[in-house]
């Protein structure tokens, strides 16, 4: 006969079964920490990413937000509660590593830039290159989105998140995250049919 509320804790696991590797870490369980970042490392990349909006730092980063994870697993009161704890770790993670790397990141810019327009049209295969073209495009439309769309964006459709759980991390109601989705599509809709248009004259 299973003790009172083990259904209740059963189906919970079963919602969110991840919650059993955050309480094993809280144990010191190591193994528990590296099943966490496979199962989860897209969406923590993608936070860091809408956070900071610099790609070239995201792995760095995330580095240091599964590092702190683990060193601060014990400030983490309740485990249920794991996900919106994770993305404040991965939030302000990001938004100290832009604070610090502000000039550089412009410097490595500009030289990006000049790199970019110095690289011979030979160089690769023209598939590849417009593939590539298109990437960066979409790319730097989405790190071009003001932050408070940015984050719900990458969040809902490079993370795969509701709208409940996306309200819940960044403690939003839930029609504020709906508006804000759908002000992020509407400005990356414009920003790509822009490139587009100065593409083509």
């Amino acid at each position: 006969m299973e003790p009172p509320g083990a259904l209740g804790r059963s189906l919970s696991d079963q919602d969110d079964p991840d919650r059993l590797l955050v309480e094993a870490m809280a144990r010191g369980e190591s193994d528990a920490l590296v099943e966490l970042m496979r199962r989860n490392a897209p969406w923590v990349r993608g936070v860091i990413f809408a956070a900071c909006g610099d790609a070239d730092a995201v792995e760095d980063v995330g580095q240091q937000v599964w590092l702190s994870a683990w060193r601060r697993i014990g400030s983490l009161s309740d485990a249920a509660k794991w996900r919106s704890w994770l993305y404040s770790l991965a939030y302000h993670a990001a938004v100290d590593s832009a604070r610090r790397a502000g000039r550089r990141k412009r410097l490595r810019d500009r030289l990006m830039a000049w790199r970019t327009r110095k690289a011979s049209p030979e160089a690769e295969p023209p598939e590849r290159m417009i593939r590539q073209e298109i990437h960066q495009r979409a790319l730097s439309a989405v790190a071009a989105l003001p932050e408070i769309y940015r984050g719900p964006f990458v969040l809902r459709h490079l993370g795969g998140w509701s709208y409940r759980e996306i309200a819940e991390a960044m403690d939003l109601p839930a029609a504020t995250v709906e508006t804000r989705l759908v002000r992020a599509r509407r400005l990356l809709r414009d920003a790509l049919t822009d490139l587009t248009d100065g593409a083509d004259r």
